[in-house]
């Protein structure tokens, strides 16, 4: 049976960027030099940093998030993937009472009651002594059923102001300082764009675990924060108070299958739920990478997930014989799903600062690059017609996040799946283009709150491996 009485801690802050990803960074490498089997997660719909802290643990990172999956699937999640670990650190988004509206739906603050789990906040505490009190006190009674557990300062400047800051909180709020981080003189995760540089794209991976871990060991009551986690309640009646049923795998339907995922540098936005969902239906993952081969593999569907293939463009567009290789597959009726990045690469062209990067070419459409975000938050999408992925009439819920914008798409030959209730899509309130066996959307699904994605992907693939196509531009039946 998994572990339901794990130690657990959120990781929260007041606001984005406020030093949640870098205090649960030297956390983990603090817990780990203890020998502490940690399993790590990521609140809401995030990549990079779920990425930086699968790759300062060592084990995959998954993302927990109320608006994309039920309550039930959130907890049951958690308790599938902490089953092994001694205990769990989970890293909120943006403030811990941020949600969706004025009432913090979906926020932290909504997770950390879900999964009755402690909260230590980190606050930036620049030019600020007396009012980070004020500013505890504030989150300790917007909610009194958020379980707020201490507090760890940031972006101290002076061992006086720390001293004040901390008989404040303590003496005002009856909550433990639980560390005092200092400010530092080099930032060892640049920003770009929606957050951090992806780890893949990082210079210097380990000399920033390494420094991350130093701040751990100087800077954090581990100890303390420790047994903030140990007192974690049971998560047993998390739910009505009713014990949460035990999931034990899903019938395996796709035993033989090989499904490829283009995964470098350039494409690296998956959710790793994603994967194992695949997995559990009996498909193997089999990577893929423009970057570094010449065609395809021997493959039954093909598996694009988003990330920047605008800063690899020129090594895109210049492996034309891979390029010419997916048009070829896809062309034959090879199912391929892709998403936002994967959206972009399977299109005709990149235009950047007024140069223009051949892409697949099997969609046409046009892409080009903003300066600010034309999309970014969750979407809502109805599937409204044929493809090859999804039955109509079903609603999923996802995210968007992007800088890219359709400059030209040409509508004969293709039909789009999604009417778009909630979000941008690519255009005119529609997305996921189909064209034969290929659906393509700026929408991203998390397969837990999705599993039709996996069952789609997995049955498309079938399929494809014996030799059943679809009408031309339709897709499989």
């Amino acid at each position: 049976m998994p572990n339901v009485s794990i130690p657990r801690v959120v990781v929260s802050g007041l606001r984005g960027g406020g030093g949640k990803t870098i205090l649960s960074l030297s956390l983990i490498a603090a817990l780990q030099k203890k020998g502490l089997k940690i399993a790590p997660f990521k609140k809401g719909p995030d990549y990079i940093d779920a990425g930086w802290l699968a790759r300062a643990s060592g084990v995959p990172c998954y993302n927990l998030d109320l608006f994309m999956m039920t309550p039930d699937q959130a907890c049951q999640s958690f308790i599938d993937h902490t089953a092994n670990s001694r205990i769990a650190v989970i890293e909120g988004n943006r403030g811990l009472y941020d949600g969706m509206d004025h009432k913090g739906t979906y926020s932290t603050a909504e997770l950390a009651k879900l999964l009755k789990t402690p909260v230590v906040i980190i606050i930036d505490c620049t030019k600020t002594t007396n009012t980070i009190a004020a500013l505890v006190l504030g989150c300790q009674t917007m909610d009194p059923d958020v379980p707020i557990a201490g507090v760890v300062l940031n972006r101290v400047a002076t061992g006086r102001q720390e001293s004040v800051i901390r008989k404040a909180v303590q003496e005002k709020c009856s909550v433990p300082v639980l560390g005092a981080i200092p400010r530092l003189k080099n930032d060892p995760f640049p920003e770009r764009h929606m957050g951090l540089t992806p780890y893949q794209e990082h210079q210097g991976i380990e000399a920033s675990i390494a420094a991350v871990g130093e701040i751990g060991a100087q800077y954090l009551d581990v100890d303390g924060i420790l047994r903030v986690a140990e007192g974690a309640e049971t998560l047993e009646e998390a739910l009505s108070g009713q014990p949460l049923a035990i999931s034990h795998g899903q019938r395996i339907t796709g035993r033989g299958l090989r499904i490829g995922v283009i995964r470098d540098s350039a494409f690296q936005f998956y959710y790793q739920e994603n994967f194992e969902e695949l997995e559990k239906r009996g498909a193997t993952i089999v990577e893929v990478s423009p970057l570094r081969e010449d065609a395809l593999p021997d493959i039954d569907a093909l598996y694009i997930g988003g990330g920047f293939p605008e800063t690899h463009a020129i090594a895109l567009a210049g492996n034309v014989s891979f390029r010419e290789s997916l048009h070829r597959a896809i062309e034959g009726g090879l199912p391929v799903y892709a998403e936002c990045g994967g959206l972009m690469y399977l299109g005709k062209k990149l235009i950047l600062e007024g140069k223009t990067y051949p892409m697949v070419g099997a969609l046409p459409i046009t892409f080009g690059l903003q300066k600010k975000p034309l999309a970014h938050g969750y979407t809502v999408v109805e599937v409204e017609n044929e493809n090859p992925f999804f039955e109509q009439k079903r609603v999923f819920k996802g995210h968007e996040f992007h800088y890219s914008k359709v400059l030209e798409v040409e509508e004969q030959g293709i039909s789009m799946a999604f009417h778009v209730r909630r979000g941008q899509g690519i255009v005119d309130n529609k997305d996921g283009i189909c064209y034969k066996n290929v659906l393509a959307s700026y929408t991203h699904l998390h397969a837990t709150g999705a599993p039709e994605w996996a069952d789609g992907l997995v049955r498309c693939a079938e399929k494809y491996k014996k030799g059943v196509k679809g009408p031309r531009g339709q897709g499989v039946e």
